[in-house]
């Protein structure tokens, strides 16, 4: 265990001091920089063959564009589900997918949850698994990145520029670059990188077995960077294929830290205020230490329902703290992927899987993460204004009536889909049969499946039978809402703000960059988890809980 332990303090320490030189990067990654000389000839390909544009947008006309090109993308890719019986690469003869399954994995895909209801290796044919969802694994996360560095840029007064260049750029500079490398690595250390169908083997007791393989090395590399999340295989990265050993879990769990733990920087540096960007990431990185800490104590305790059986669910080449690790950066990064069965953990430490994406701060996704954080700080700085009795000013703008409703209703979207999507799940049969366990363990499974989807999570606590209709349809509609409205929402709210004169500072103005605003930030995340979901969290992991 104290050999664990320093492993893992060696791999945070790592991992913190990769975040500030990546934040600086994407900084200068989208602006015009001395990478032009790079990337710039390989992207001006990319314009003439798409035909883009580089022209100045509007952030409503920047938002269409983010939408109409999503749009098509789903529709793209829900056609090949589709079709995929009658496609090319498909040594298996799988069979198209059933409507509601294609909507439900093309919503999945496209909004960067990668939540799974099929299982991968025999769900999927190898051009499907190439053309919709490993090509989605890079157009979900550089949608994400160009609306946040569009949103940086609206705070920080400048134009919000043009999403498809944007869009290219994050591709060519960020997602592509990073990921070759890591496929490199991966494939170094034992996952299989190949197009050739499965080997058919003879086991020592004589049976027939089919091993399935695949461009796996590849696949694994932007599932993590991206925080996609999906599992080329049905098990995820408890696959060994999909993850070897400790290394290989370790750096997954480095590449599902790297961008969003990063863009604190990039926020700093793009408008000017490091400090700010500092502030933000130790807020974070606060509260993500924390469920760290705490999720490690309570599994190495046991579970008393499963006789102490600390190993339940997990693979023994990568511990419990290996598989603690693993669960709290996946759900804290939005990343969805699982190296361990989330339903076989200690109530506990499902409890603060499950508060990481209720939260969505600590760090969240790539790009949304971050913008819903900037939503609690300015939560926060409203909390602030009230206290002392001066109206509530961000970034030198004041935060009035047009900004507050917005505010209001993104805040309110998450609450809203999670907890009525709870209820109508736990309301029709058709919901509540797929629950495998009874009492207070059952409400979790079904918590979970719809916090996982409106916090475009994707992992699932499984145990639960959602390869339905019902399910398809239900995530399917909350992962879309859960994705878009408070892109939308927030966007808007830094258009407003870039509209208006900033108002001069006072010796009473409260400091951003000040441990005491960190703490209120920090207390913020908490409080309004708390008074949202509070009362369910009692019926369900708590009473579990407190019932062993």
């Amino acid at each position: 265990m104290i050999v664990s332990l320093i492993a893992l303090a060696i791999v945070l320490i790592l991992m913190g001091i990769s975040l500030k030189p990546m934040g600086l990067y994407m900084a200068a990654a989208f602006s015009d920089s001395r990478l032009d000389r790079l990337f710039l000839p390989i992207e001006n390909i990319l314009y003439r063959i798409s035909g883009i544009r580089k022209q100045e947008q509007t952030w409503k006309q920047y938002i269409i564009s983010m939408l109409l090109l999503n749009m098509v993308l789903l529709l793209f890719i829900y056609a090949v589900f589709r079709l995929q019986g009658i496609l090319p690469l498909n040594p298996l003869d799988i069979a198209g997918m059933d409507p509601a399954l294609a909507f439900n994995t093309a919503v999945s895909f496209i909004t960067n949850t990668n939540l799974q209801h099929y299982s991968g290796e025999s769900g999927l044919s190898l051009f499907s698994q190439l053309a919709a969802i490993l090509f989605m694994m890079f157009a979900a996360p550089a949608t994400a990145l160009a609306v946040v560095i569009g949103f940086i840029r609206l705070l920080g007064e400048k134009p919000i520029g043009n999403f498809f260049e944007d869009f290219i750029r994050a591709l060519v500079r960020v997602l592509l670059p990073i990921s070759f490398i890591a496929a490199i690595v991966f494939v170094a250390l034992g996952m299989p990188q190949t197009f050739s169908g499965a080997v058919h083997a003879t086991t020592m007791a004589g049976a027939e077995q089919t091993i399935l393989r695949g461009p796996i090395g590849a696949f694994l590399s932007i599932k993590e960077l991206g925080n996609n999340g999906g599992g080329f295989f049905g098990v995820n990265s408890a696959h060994p294929f999909e993850n070897p050993n400790a290394y290989t879990n370790l750096l997954q769990c480095w590449l599902m830290l790297l961008l969003p733990a990063s863009l604190p920087f990039t926020y700093g540096k793009m408008i000017g205020k490091a400090k700010q960007g500092w502030m933000l990431f130790g807020a974070m990185a606060a509260v993500f230490l924390v469920m760290l800490t705490a999720g490690i104590a309570a599994e190495m305790q046991g579970n008393p329902l499963l006789h102490g059986a600390m190993m339940e669910g997990k693979e023994t080449r990568f511990g419990v703290i290996g598989s603690v690790f693993y669960s709290i950066v996946t759900t804290a990064a939005e990343t969805g992927a699982v190296n361990t069965m989330h339903d076989t953990l200690s109530p506990l430490t499902g409890l603060l899987a499950l508060g990481n994406m209720l939260l969505n701060t600590v760090f969240g996704g790539v790009g949304t993460g971050f913008m819903n954080v900037m939503l609690y700080v300015m939560i926060a700085v409203f909390i602030a204004g009230l206290m002392v009795g001066r109206t509530p000013a961000f970034l030198g703008k004041k935060l009035e009536g047009t900004e507050m409703k917005l505010l209001a209703i993104t805040l309110l979207v998450q609450p809203i889909l999670i907890l009525i999507g709870t209820a109508i799940a736990i309301y029709f049969p058709a919901g509540n049969g797929a629950i495998s366990n009874p009492d207070y363990h059952g409400l979790t499974q079904v918590l979970y499946e719809i916090t996982s989807s409106a916090a475009n999570n994707g992992s699932g606590f499984e145990g639960l039978a959602d390869a339905t209709t019902f399910w398809n349809i239900l995530t399917g509609i909350i992962m879309f809402l859960g994705r878009y409205i408070s892109i939308i929402t927030l966007v808007a709210v830094a258009a407003s703000l870039a509209k208006k004169k900033a108002v001069q500072e006072s010796k009473g103005s409260l400091r951003m960059e000040s441990p005491l605003f960190a703490s209120l930030l920090v207390g913020t995340f908490f409080l309004v988890g708390a008074l949202t979901f509070l009362p369910v969290l009692v019926l369900g992991p708590i009473a579990e809980y407190v019932t062993l």
